[in-house]
């Protein structure tokens, strides 16, 4: 789309929204007690999974905040797919502990798990009353979101995904005022991540670039972040996961994840997160592994609508497209994708985790009920949709 396009858009206000400050590199971490301090916190909640903090690594930072004078409790409930219940666990123990900050640790489950937890401490109701599009009517608990993966970038978005455990649905929560106040990736803590939630946590940040750069709601500069995100990811992600000790590889995809997470912020996504969510609240996978799954599937029913986006992205991904028309070249990333998927171990399709066919179609009604397909650049029926989800088996 050309500037002019976006200009001629009638009715049209562009947001920009990200954290107020953002750090990044290899021991920036530290820097969470006097960032902490600046905002005022007295007594924090420290939200994060049972894995971080058996090793160790919640009490390292409640260590940090303590040698600035503020205390801390530990709140380790935040799951995969994090529910309205871990949300509420997490409530419960900010209120008990008198607690007035909040400082999330992990991947996107811990900081989605922390936001629930910050609206409802600071709002009130349900953690279901805030689903949709800036529900929230006051500013929400202070956070600092601390990252230790490179994918989600959870750290730094106004989105939280929780699950509704009556439906099985995930909640898309899109709230300007979840967005956190202070993002901190340093990409020490992501050596830590195993080859296959590298490789996961990777195709996430690209399925985010890919989404956002083919949005209806993109703008040139989601553009600019999205494009320098898929030509890192590209170059760097198979570094990362081969050599996980890899500090310029390991610092290359925090910046990639969070170009990707800044173009998606803004730009929103498509139908690939609006069908994943659905894989991940019945069956409870992995989100990045269902996202590179169906990504090349949604790029191929989405072609028609952004041929010239998409032949863009093959170069952005390493193809030399010289010479070639531009819907050859389109159909080269959608290729890109896939050898990129298979060369870092993700799997071949969806039937390898477990999904029936028989849940296609209530799945493909939810995602027509998800706020991510609204932005997606092609409409689709149904039957698309469940034709989508058959291709991705």
């Amino acid at each position: 789309m050309s500037l002019l396009n976006y200009l001629q858009l009638a009715d049209r206000t562009d947001g920009f929204f990200i954290p107020s400050v953002t750090l990044v590199g290899p021991g920036c971490v530290k820097e969470v007690g006097p960032r902490a301090k600046m905002l005022g916190a007295k007594r924090a909640l420290i939200v994060t999974d049972a894995g971080l903090h058996k090793m160790g690594l919640s009490q390292e930072i409640a260590d940090l905040l303590r040698s600035e004078g503020i205390d801390s409790v530990i709140f380790a409930g935040a799951e995969p797919n994090p529910t309205d219940i871990n949300v509420h666990d997490g409530v419960k123990v900010y209120q008990k502990e008198k607690c007035d900050f909040i400082v999330s640790l992990g991947d996107g489950s811990s900081h989605d798990c922390a936001k629930g937890i910050g609206l409802v401490t600071a709002g009130g109701g349900h953690i279901r009353d805030y689903e949709g599009v800036d529900k929230s009517k006051v500013p929400m608990t202070p956070l600092i979101a601390i990252n230790t993966t490179a994918g989600t970038a959870s750290e730094m978005t106004r989105f939280c995904i929780i699950t509704n455990t009556d439906t099985h649905v995930k909640m898309a929560i899109v709230d300007w005022r979840c967005t956190p106040l202070v993002a901190i990736d340093d990409p020490r803590l992501t050596v830590k991540m195993p080859p296959a939630l590298t490789a996961a946590t990777g195709m996430d940040a690209l399925t985010h670039a890919v989404e956002a750069y083919v949005s209806t709601a993109a703008t040139p500069i989601t553009d600019a972040c999205a494009e320098k995100a898929i030509a890192l990811i590209g170059q760097w992600l198979p570094k990362a996961v081969a050599n996980g000790d890899w500090m310029e590889a390991r610092a290359a995809m925090c910046y990639a994840q969070y170009l990707a997470g800044m173009a998606f912020n803004n730009a929103s996504l498509g139908y690939v997160h609006a069908m994943a969510h659905q894989l991940g609240g019945f069956y409870n996978l992995p989100h990045g592994v269902c996202n590179a799954i169906l990504l090349p599937h949604v790029c191929q029913f989405n072609l028609i609508a952004a041929t010239e986006r998409y032949a863009r992205i093959a170069a952005l991904l390493g193809v030399e497209t010289l010479g070639m028309e531009m819907r050859e070249a389109a159909l080269a990333a959608i290729d890109a994708i896939k050898t990129l998927s298979s060369s870092i171990g993700i799997p071949r399709g969806l039937s390898e985790l477990g999904v029936k066919a028989a849940d296609h179609k209530v799945m493909a009604e939810n995602a027509q009920k998800d706020a991510c397909m609204l932005t997606n650049p092609r409409k689709a029926t149904l039957e698309q949709v469940i034709g989508i989800f058959e291709a991705a088996m």
